[in-house]
């Protein structure tokens, strides 16, 4: 087939977007596709216009990939493409909406306020702040990925430098009660009604939390797959999982982060649409576990693209 991989971009985590995007375009070549790559900016929109491809195999992250304009586009020109709709895009992407629609239906998330930050001076949010939590916390943009923007604030001192480098990535702000714990993350594929989650993986980062270092620098984290915890403990990940892909309504898979508490507590804290793919990424490693070479786990991703479009 023709198929087209957007990735790099122009959002904060274009390096990663980069990376994902040369895996991609190297395993669909390798299963015999007919493979443009383009380096997406918002600027060129003319390269989407002309596009005459079967398929686009979204590899972006972040703003303007992962949050439905994209998706948005590319309906409009009627190209089928890999992964999530506008609306679950858009709604993963907004973490105080998602957390509204999980809270809602039972599934247990972090205590926290959305701050929008146009309505207030930074000085009025640090005093919001200051009057509804008190350390540790965690404040971050309400739109970013890859913890960029996220400072977890021990001492009050830290409050302003945390308001402005969230604020620097988005117009909302999130405030959340700090949840210690162990880290876990469940990929999910599927077509939609019939998703399964692969393995827990258990992430243990080097640094003191999953941060962009973890995440994407060679011995930033060990990934422990099958993660080493009780059957119950792995049934009830892989649930919420599969609970939280479902009720935003994501498509073909994605990647659902978890803290679980000292006292064994389950807490979703987001849903990635398009999950990192690089060669330190957490959903290819799960794929490896059920016996899926990463070129195949990128076939069955587009196996199931074409079988929704049908």
């Amino acid at each position: 087939m023709k198929i087209a991989v957007l990735y790099g971009g122009t959002s904060g985590e274009r390096e990663v977007s980069l990376s994902t995007g040369k895996g991609i375009i190297q395993a669909l070549k390798e299963n015999g596709h007919e493979v443009t790559g383009i380096d997406f900016h918002p600027e060129r929109l003319d390269e989407l216009l002309k596009l005459n491809v079967d398929l686009v195999f979204i590899g972006l992250h972040g703003k303007f990939g992962e949050d439905g304009k994209i998706q948005g586009l590319l309906d409009i020109l009627d190209i089928p493409y890999v992964g999530s709709g506008v609306l679950a895009s858009a709604l993963a992407m907004d973490k105080a909406k998602a957390k509204q629609i999980f809270e809602k239906n039972q599934l247990p998330v972090a205590k926290g306020i959305a701050i929008p930050v146009k309505r207030h001076t930074q000085q009025e949010i640090i005093d919001l702040v200051q009057g509804k939590f008190t350390p540790p916390y965690v404040v971050k943009p309400n739109q970013e990925g890859s913890t960029l923007g996220l400072t977890i604030v021990k001492k009050a001192e830290q409050l302003p430098e945390a308001v402005k480098n969230a604020v620097h990535s988005d117009d909302m702000l999130l405030v959340e009660e700090f949840i210690s714990g162990r880290e876990f993350t469940v990929a999910v594929i599927g077509s939609q009604g019939e998703e399964q989650a692969l393995p827990v993986i258990e992430i243990i980062p080097k640094n003191d939390y999953y941060d962009f270092d973890s995440k994407y620098k060679p011995g930033g984290s060990e990934h422990i797959i099958p993660a080493r915890i009780s059957d119950s403990l792995t049934g009830q990940l892989q649930t919420y999982a599969v609970r939280a892909h479902q009720l935003l309504g994501c498509d073909v898979y994605s990647r659902v982060d978890f803290i679980v508490t000292e006292t064994g507590e389950p807490v979703v804290l987001e849903v990635n649409t398009l999950p990192g793919m690089t060669p330190t990424s957490l959903f290819p490693d799960a794929a490896k576990v059920v016996g899926w070479s990463y070129e195949q786990m990128v076939e069955q991703f587009v196996t199931l693209s074409l079988k929704n479009k049908q």
